[in-house]
């Protein structure tokens, strides 16, 4: 059974995520994805309750209002930290972000790479299916390459995860 913490942080996300799409031709809710994101990680056999919230909020500090500050008062140091570590500093150019996911991806502890696994694989889902409002063909590819890089740097973390992510790697012959 769900705690009254974790149900609080996907009333949390939910609230923070409400008027947001996904870039998917249906505009999908974007709540949608960070439920799905702890959902991959629930069927991998995580059971971290600090790792499922903080998946359910692994963007609100980066893609809403939200400060890590707000999510420790919130929910704790431990998801907050959790949250922190795998949250992007938008300060920062596109192409550095997606640099320094490659490289912080070894350096991360494992709970987060749990976070990053589940994600990728999400996105990855999703962009097998659909390609985003605006993006070319090449632009999709190249996020799949992309997203492989990272997927390299955080193996050993989980083996259901690495495995259906490289199912989606094959197909895409990038094994």
């Amino acid at each position: 059974m769900a705690s009254l913490d974790f149900m609080k942080s996907l009333q949390f996300a939910a609230q923070k995520h409400s008027k947001q799409r996904r870039k998917d031709p249906e505009g999908t809710p974007y709540v949608n994805h960070v439920i799905n994101v702890c959902t991959n990680l629930v069927e991998a056999g995580i059971e971290d309750e600090a790792v499922l919230m903080a998946a359910l909020l692994h963007d609100v500090v980066e893609d809403t209002d939200t400060t890590v500050g707000d999510v420790e008062q919130l929910f704790g140091t431990d998801v907050a930290s959790l949250v922190h570590e795998v949250t992007d500093d938008k300060s920062l150019e596109k192409a550095e972000r997606k640099r320094l996911q490659i490289v912080n991806a070894a350096r991360s502890t494992r709970r987060a790479n749990l976070i990053k696994l589940a994600d990728k694989l999400d996105n990855l889902r999703d962009l097998q299916i659909n390609t985003p409002h605006g993006w070319t063909e090449e632009r999709r590819e190249e996020y799949f390459v992309w997203a492989k890089q990272v997927v390299d740097n955080l193996r050993g973390t989980n083996e259901q995860l690495e495995r259906e992510l490289d199912e989606i790697f094959s197909q895409r012959n990038l094994l």
